[in-house]
């Protein structure tokens, strides 16, 4: 296969706003982008010196046979333009819209005395369609509210003016019910149904308030023409209106029209919400996931939204709220970051929805997808703490002792992020005498690794010290006396303040108190001391029940431990028969037994269990 000539294409793209298409071997579009320049955007991804080539961009660059471009008036042109080209063509390595829903519109019929109704399919008949509703439920809301401030009718029947006249249709039950006001048989105006058509208009587009001032003038004017019927009906409306925009109004009204849209995002997917608002009332809203494809940046995917959102919602406003600055200049938009304000608040409600919907995607994804979970809990411990590598083993370190006697040190083992108790350790300090838990701490480290490195089994990519500088410290010498401290990453963690402590370096690492990176660590420093110290309670009790025994004349160390194995306790070795005694002792031992236990007569309350 002959190697594509990127030199000999780049001279031939001049430096003017457009969109660029990349082409594979086979003829297939592969991606689609906008540039300002188109020069130098697409001369960058040959250049290995930039930041922006990383491996997926690299594979993506490999691919390349040719390169077409279109070239356009402006930056706002490329942006509109990539984005519908992306739609028709869904190139491989393009971010990928996962939302292909068809969504709801309020459709105002193209026709005498018209219908409204909602509808999933728009037919090019001059009707009037107002949407999409991404929320089904905000629509069947505002259709009832609709249908109960103003009776329209709802049957297909062609009511023209000469069908009317002609006398061809009888009102139905809708009318009977008062639903209808029947202009099937003239008995309401077209002009009377057309300012209503008019009001819901205005109701559909967010002007509540000004539907509500003219329904309040109408109903001031019935109320001094002592029109009461037309009074008490206006009244409704006003309450039904009123009720309606309190539950709707979220900002000042001074906020006509405006678009909002806030991004939140990991590795590999990226959500974007949008919110419209008119006169202070947002109208409609929608959260769109986007997988990734080429690490594309949180500016990158927040374009493509706010071009995808503009288009499928039909929406005109000139002033967009996002939570960064955009490289993109026209005229005919303002790009504003808000930084306090009825207009913060807006992009703050926007972000706490967008970073919601992310929290519940992630976390259904994860229950059916564990390995999913794992793989980013470990990226994320790998990125806070520093490492090389995924922490995939992980093992953490624990001492416990009683005045400087019976010393033990535990070892618990965590693999993916979950405890694996098989692999869980204890050990009987042999080389330290007295309360000095750097020395502990030393031996246990050193024996580990030393049979580890024995039986070739592989290293943990991360050792936690439970401890402060002395306690990580006196690991870091056992590891050196090994030679394998560039091998593992060792880090120490203090309880007062948990505070993360590398060797060698002076100031602690303090991670987020909700961080799940933290709270792994949390259990495994706890999972590390209720395994040694329930060793530890073991081997005390132990010593301190045989030391009783041992004061028996005849009875040594071996046999104090055989009677602590059979009955368990001083006390039931005290309350044996001879003969449940001879079944562990000899005959003199025996006797020694009972004669010490009778000489003493402890009671059973003085004996340790």
């Amino acid at each position: 296969m002959e190697k594509f000539d990127y030199r000999a294409a780049l001279k031939k793209i001049p430096q003017k706003p457009g969109v660029y298409q990349y082409w594979d071997a086979h003829g297939e579009l592969i991606y689609i982008g906008k540039a300002k320049n188109l020069k130098n955007r697409v001369s960058s991804y040959f250049n290995k010196d930039n930041y922006r080539i990383n491996a997926k961009t690299r594979v993506l660059v490999s691919k390349i046979a040719n390169i077409t471009f279109t070239i356009v008036d402006t930056e706002i042109d490329a942006w509109l333009l990539e984005n519908s080209l992306i739609k028709k063509h869904q190139p491989r390595y393009n971010v990928m819209l996962k939302d292909d829903k068809t969504y709801p519109w309020i459709v105002i019929k193209n026709e005498p005395f018209p219908r409204i109704y909602w509808t999933r399919r728009i037919v090019k008949d001059g009707s009037k369609y107002l949407g999409p509703y991404a929320s089904v439920s905000m629509m069947h809301t505002i259709l009832d509210l609709v249908k109960e401030i103003y009776p329209l009718r709802t049957c297909n029947l062609p009511l023209t003016t000469d069908n009317i006249a002609a006398g061809k249709f009888k009102v139905c039950l809708e009318y009977q019910i008062g639903n209808c006001k029947g202009p099937c048989q003239a008995l309401q105006s077209p002009e009377d149904y057309e300012q209503n058509i008019e009001d819901i208009k205005d109701i559909l587009n967010g002007k509540t308030g000004v539907v509500i001032r003219k329904v309040k003038t109408g109903l001031e004017q019935a109320v001094a023409d002592l029109n009461f019927e037309l009074a008490h009906r206006l009244k409704r409306q006003y309450d039904l209106l009123e009720k309606y925009q309190s539950k709707s109004t979220i900002v000042n009204s001074s906020i006509t029209d405006v678009d909002v849209f806030s991004i939140a995002s990991d590795e590999k997917h990226a959500f974007v919400n949008f919110l419209k608002v008119m006169n202070g009332t947002v109208i409609q809203t929608q959260t769109l996931e986007i997988k990734k494809r080429l690490d594309e940046t949180d500016a990158e995917i927040l374009s493509i939204a706010i071009s995808e959102f503009r288009t499928r919602f039909n929406s005109h406003s000139k002033e967009i709220i996002v939570p960064f600055e955009l490289e993109l200049e026209d005229t005919g938009i303002r790009f504003t970051v808000p930084k306090l304000g009825e207009k913060k608040k807006l992009l703050d409600l926007s972000q706490k929805n967008v970073s919601f919907f992310m929290r519940e995607k992630l976390d259904q994804y994860e229950k059916l997808n564990p390995e999913v979970r794992t793989e980013r809990l470990l990226t994320q411990m790998m990125k806070d703490l520093r490492l090389n590598t995924l922490p995939r083993h992980i093992e953490c370190f624990d001492n416990s002792n009683f005045q400087g006697k019976y010393p033990v040190s535990a070892i618990v083992v965590f693999k993916d992020g979950k405890p694996c108790k098989k692999e869980y350790r204890h050990f009987n300090v042999k080389t330290v005498e007295g309360p000095n838990d750097f020395a502990t701490m030393e031996e246990a480290v050193y024996r580990r690794y030393r049979r580890m490195l024995e039986e070739g089994n592989p290293l943990p990519q991360l050792v936690v010290i439970d401890g402060g500088k002395g306690q990580l410290s006196a690991a870091l010498k056992s590891l050196k006396l090994l030679g394998i401290e560039t091998q593992l990453t060792v880090i120490g963690i203090a309880k007062r303040l948990e505070e993360i402590f590398y060797p060698g370096d002076q100031y602690p690492l303090y991670l987020d108190k909700k961080s799940e990176t933290l709270k792994i660590i949390q259990h495994m420093r706890d999972e590390a001391h209720r395994f040694g110290i329930t060793f530890h309670r073991s081997k005390r009790d132990k010593g301190t029940l045989a030391t009783e025994l041992n004061r028996i004349p005849g009875i040594g160390k071996t046999s104090a431990e055989k009677l602590l194995k059979h009955f368990k306790s001083v006390k039931k070795v005290r309350e044996a028969t001879p003969e449940e005694l001879k079944a562990v002792l000899n005959t003199k031992q025996t006797e020694a037994v009972l004669s010490y236990f009778d000489i003493n007569k402890k009671t059973p309350a003085e004996y340790p269990e």
